[in-house]
């Protein structure tokens, strides 16, 4: 699977949750750990969509 997709889908994705900045919020090492966790649930569950796993990896780490 091709990471530089999966980070930019991340980098989409927390537009969605903060609209009005500039750059993420976010070092640039958690963004390779989300990445690679989603690599992980596709890896594990094959049938997950691609676009889900980074929505539910993304919020999970803007809540938790």
């Amino acid at each position: 699977m091709e990471k530089k997709l999966i980070i930019k889908m991340i980098k989409n994705c927390f537009k969605q949750y903060y609209s009005d900045i500039d750059s993420l919020p976010m070092s640039s090492n958690d963004l390779e750990a989300l990445a690679d966790r989603i690599i992980q649930i596709k890896a594990e569950q094959p049938g997950v969509d691609l676009y889900e796993a980074v929505n539910d990896t993304v919020y999970e780490f803007v809540t938790g």
